[in-house]
């Protein structure tokens, strides 16, 4: 009987044994299906832009021969819906569409790869991964620039945006780059157009040029923007730099997108010690594609020259406390409510440690009187329904 039990123990560890191998087994199985559905997604949406080019092109060169107008696409519309019912995209303004996409790219278009930051090949070669070439060209290298146009990487909503709105070459690509690195969303985009982002973004006052190598310090830049938007956070009150550092982590997923690619969110008021003092940064947060820290000092005042010191001595003591092996120099980031960027400048110029310096803008809230004279959602239905029983 011993015998016995020791042979149903043995089985009874064995079985709990697969029991957690089903666990890490389940996990694998589960992440090669989540592979392989965004390399179909990938491969969808490349074939579908291949496929758009391509009927551009047939257009645009079938229309310079014919000299044909609209309502050959009337009519071409309507025989390829009949065709394909179950394709979307076949109406007149979106052939029109495929024609621009083709009139814009049908010189530059090649597979070739142009000279790109080290953020934008990293996260383009991630992408590439889970998609394989094709043998058309979705991808315009613009030889004239020196740098490639992800055009395959973004949906086609995506590119009609930003060939629409965006005419300077240099700024399609950064919403381009900015879109796929930070997930940006149709409406984000065309948000962050009307805003200027692209405009905004060459604002921000650095000593980046003095302090890094030429390549790291263009891939800071390129990092960093100026202001900094954070409309997820109102305040009716008088409200301080703590105030908004709790805003910021209570509503990190958005924190995080603002601030853009890579970036990894490593605590608030975050513990240093130097010379048995103890010290706090305001947010502390790392950058993968860098891989370098970043210090962020908040401020609800203008800028003041005697903050910098302050940050040159959180980036030093960051170095020495907290970077490894691979890991670039920490640079530090400085929000204020507005600067004056002469001071800033001067600020800045001995300093040897990279700074930037950029404003914040946070939500317009309401005041409290005049919000509370607004109409709730149930008076404002209670008028409607009047209105209607008078007609």
């Amino acid at each position: 009987m011993a015998k016995d039990t020791s042979i149903q123990s043995a089985t009874n560890d064995r079985s709990a044994e697969g029991f957690r191998n089903y666990a890490a087994l389940l996990r694998q199985i589960r992440q090669r299906v989540l592979l392989a559905q965004q390399r179909a997604i990938f491969a969808a949406n490349e074939e579908m832009l291949r496929m758009y080019w391509d009927i551009g092109k047939m257009l645009q060169q079938s229309q310079q021969a014919d000299g044909w107008g609209r309502k050959t696409l009337q009519r071409l519309s309507v025989d390829l819906k009949n065709d394909y019912p179950e394709i979307k995209g076949f109406s007149v303004r979106n052939m029109q569409c495929m024609m621009q996409f083709f009139d814009e790219y049908n010189q530059e278009l090649t597979m070739v790869k142009g000279a790109a930051s080290t953020i934008t090949q990293s996260m383009i070669a991630q992408l590439e991964k889970s998609s394989a070439p094709i043998t058309q060209p979705v991808i315009a290298s613009l030889e004239e620039y020196n740098f490639t146009l992800p055009i395959k990487h973004l949906g086609w909503t995506h590119n009609l945006i930003l060939m629409q709105q965006v005419k300077d070459i240099r700024a399609r690509y950064w919403y381009m780059v900015q879109s796929i690195a930070s997930h940006w969303k149709t409406r984000y985009l065309q948000e962050a157009i009307r805003l200027n982002y692209y405009g905004k973004h060459g604002a921000l006052a650095n000593n980046f040029t003095e302090t890094l190598p030429a390549p790291e310090a263009d891939e800071v830049k390129s990092l960093l923007k100026d202001p900094y938007i954070f409309d997820m956070l109102t305040f009716t009150d008088q409200y301080n730099e703590r105030d908004v550092e709790i805003g910021l982590v209570k509503h990190i997923e958005k924190f995080l997108v603002e601030m853009g690619a890579g970036f990894a969110f490593m605590g608030r008021q975050y513990h240093i010690e130097v010379s048995d003092d103890d010290y706090y940064i305001d947010i502390l947060m790392y950058n993968t594609f860098l891989h370098r820290y970043l210090v962020i000092e908040l401020k609800d005042t203008e800028f003041r020259p005697e903050y910098i010191g302050k940050l040159n001595f959180y980036c030093s003591a960051v170095d020495d406390a907290l970077c490894r092996k691979g890991d670039n120099r920490t640079i530090g980031l400085l929000l204020c409510k507005t600067k004056d960027k002469i001071k800033a400048e001067y600020a800045l110029r001995d300093i040897q440690k990279p700074i930037g310096i950029s404003d914040y803008e946070l939500g317009q809230a309401l005041p409290k009187n005049f919000r509370g004279s607004l109409p709730t959602i149930e008076e404002i239905e209670k008028e409607l329904e009047q209105g209607q029983s008078l007609e």
